[in-house]
């Protein structure tokens, strides 16, 4: 099956059907090996146990941001390509982004408190996520609130695109101010910062949950092109209706 074969919905719904089963089992023994390995690494010498937060935090982190480069791309090819599944999965990428930078937030509040003295500051990370976050929260009102799908599809297209600019400043924040958050310690010019010990199991919950993202993401494109079909077969059964009673 070509790529390009994937525009037609019924074709896409045919491949995540045999995919999605293979997808989730994957997701399930990735995960298992990742607490494993988690539950079994040593505490950090400065900040103990609680270093262990990361292994949920970092990868919630980059999962935040990645759902909004899901939706970046879906935007381009609403506006620009016009492809028939783009705006389904910007749709399905959106409630699921903003849950991982909801964790990424809570997780690093409850990390900041023991390392920091606060739960909260604003320095420019923790205020680029929290920024983040709002943008998720206004893609979701977009979608769940707007009357006319197609308006609604378009204005969320150019939020994104908006959105997006928001990306880079997460990123290098930390170098660009002063900041309480730490500089990148895994992808850096050197290499790690992270003694192996706590750099594999951070590196397979991070695999673990960018699974458990495709997982739900084409889950939950397959339910929009249903929900999608039957809202359409709705409206037509109304207009038949409404043309036998004129």
């Amino acid at each position: 099956m070509a790529i390009i074969d994937l525009a037609n919905p019924t074709r896409f719904l045919s491949l995540v059907s045999r995919v999605l089963p293979w997808l989730a089992l994957a997701t399930a023994l990735v995960f298992a090996a990742g607490l494993y390995l988690a539950m079994n690494a040593p505490d950090d010498y400065q900040q103990g146990a609680t270093v262990k937060i990361m292994f949920i935090h970092v990868p919630a982190a980059w999962l935040g941001m990645m759902g909004w480069g899901v939706m970046t791309v879906a935007a381009l090819g609403t506006l620009v390509w016009r492809h028939p599944l783009a705006d389904v999965a910007g749709k399905a990428a959106a409630p699921i982004g903003a849950a991982f930078t909801l964790i990424c937030l809570v997780t690093g509040s409850l990390w900041g408190r023991p390392t920091w003295g606060t739960y909260w500051v604003w320095d420019a990370r923790l205020t680029s996520v929290l920024v983040l976050f709002l943008l998720y929260l206004g893609m979701l009102a977009l979608y769940w609130t707007a009357e006319d799908p197609a308006r609604s599809s378009r204005a969320a297209a150019i939020l994104a695109l908006v959105g997006a600019v928001n990306i880079p400043i997460i990123k290098f924040s930390v170098e660009w101010w002063n900041t309480l958050h730490q500089p990148a310690s895994i992808l850096r010019t050197g290499g790690s910062a992270i003694d192996p010990s706590l750099l594999w199991p951070l590196l397979t919950m991070a695999l673990a949950f960018t699974l458990l993202f495709f997982t739900l993401h084409f889950a939950a494109m397959r339910n929009e092109i249903l929900r999608r079909r039957v809202r359409s077969m709705q409206m037509m059964q109304a207009q038949k209706f409404a043309g036998a009673e004129a």
